[in-house]
């Protein structure tokens, strides 16, 4: 696991956040600061993997970025991305938006035939959800890995809106790693057990607003995958509009927790 780029889901947010604060501030409206926020978030994940990787202090970094995409939407009309970026960010998003079909590859490559899964009833499913609730809760990660098979996938999707990883992490050590640093405690995160996708799954709010939505399939009596949703607009449903600065937010009332 990239141990850089987990990132404690109350950073991401506030992070976030901050991005909208100095472009609406600079622009003077949501929309045209919700526009620079993506394109900086895009501008991070063009960088080379080892360039990101010598970024001290991301926030920084990502502040300088959108505070000179907002000068130059001021001062005239420009170009907003180099062609490289552009080519570099479109190939790191397509890898990490098809992990099942990555996957897929590697088993044929090996000559392994994926196994059908065996059915797992709605009660054990609800059960090992909320197990994973209270580990994540605890901190506990001797817990969180028992829940786990051995060769359990965690897939992240950020949408390229927020820093979160790029790459599936494999294996139920750095699985579980993921996602407590992920859930790190913080007076102003919870964790509750909620429907998703017609099973029992997870939903992490930071400040009433859900900012992560996680899905688990079993297979027997283990977790082989979690799915952690952090983009922001498919995460929109489950919270009110977004607007700028200073506009409350809160959960919808979502009923039937379907991404």
């Amino acid at each position: 696991m990239d141990r850089v780029a987990a990132v404690p889901l109350a950073e991401l947010l506030d992070e976030r956040r901050y991005l909208l604060d100095v472009a609406c501030w600079m622009l003077g409206g949501a929309g045209a600061a919700e526009r620079v926020v993506d394109e900086t978030y895009r501008r991070w994940y063009g960088l080379p993997d080892a360039a990101r990787g010598r970024i001290e202090v991301p926030r920084s970094w990502l502040a300088r970025t959108a505070g000179g995409i907002c000068l130059g939407r001021l001062t005239g009309p420009g170009p907003l991305d180099d062609a490289h970026v552009i080519a570099g960010s479109a190939d790191r998003l397509r890898n990490a938006e098809h992990p099942a079909a990555t996957l897929l590859v590697d088993h044929a490559r090996h000559g392994v035939r994926p196994q059908p899964p065996r059915p797992v009833t709605a009660s054990r499913h609800d059960v090992l959800a909320r197990a994973v609730r209270e580990a994540c809760a605890a901190q506990d990660a001797g817990l969180l890995v028992s829940l786990l098979a051995p060769d359990a996938t965690a897939l992240f999707d950020g949408g390229g809106k927020v820093r979160a990883l790029a790459r599936p992490v494999h294996g139920r050590r750095q699985v579980a790693a993921s996602l407590l640093t992920l859930l790190a405690l913080h007076p102003r995160t919870t964790l509750t057990a909620h429907s998703v996708n017609g099973r029992t799954g997870l939903v992490a709010r930071y400040d009433h607003q859900v900012a992560a939505v996680i899905s688990l399939t079993l297979t027997g009596r283990r977790i082989t995958c979690v799915s952690i949703v952090l983009n922001p607009d498919k995460l929109r449903p489950w919270n009110r509009p977004p607007g700028c600065p200073g506009r409350p937010e809160g959960p919808s009332a979502r009923s039937d927790g379907r991404l």
